[in-house]
């Protein structure tokens, strides 16, 4: 058996309005229009060459499950997000790369990572 990748990560949101204007007017997903109707509130976004999918029901409780996005420059996105008021924690080195960590509106932390040389 060989995974050929990471398909999607679900997350479960309170308010999937809320969550779409962090994920895509904050963090720059993009909404994907092939979601079908489940019965209950969400949507699909694409991170890259991966999807996030938000769950609209409730979030477990946070015992440090979180999932990674990639971004370039952690300083500019760490600087952007705190100017919008977000409590980002300060970055850290983790080998080569370094990591900083955001809660989305539903408490879900997401981590935001820079891949070193």
């Amino acid at each position: 058996m060989e995974p050929l990748g990471v398909h999607h990560v679900g997350i479960n949101v309170t308010d999937t309005d809320e969550a779409l204007r962090f994920y895509i007017d904050v963090l720059g997903l993009r909404q994907r229009t092939d979601r079908p109707d489940f019965g209950f509130g969400g949507a699909w976004l694409d991170a890259g060459d991966q999807q996030v999918h938000l769950l609209q029901v409730p979030p477990p409780e946070q015992k440090g499950q979180h999932f990674a996005l990639w971004f370039a420059d952690l300083d500019a996105v760490v600087g952007e997000l705190r100017e919008r008021g977000f409590d980002v924690k300060d970055p850290t080195q983790v080998g080569t790369d370094r990591q900083a960590f955001v809660a989305d509106p539903s408490g879900n932390t997401v981590e935001l990572h820079e891949v070193g040389a």
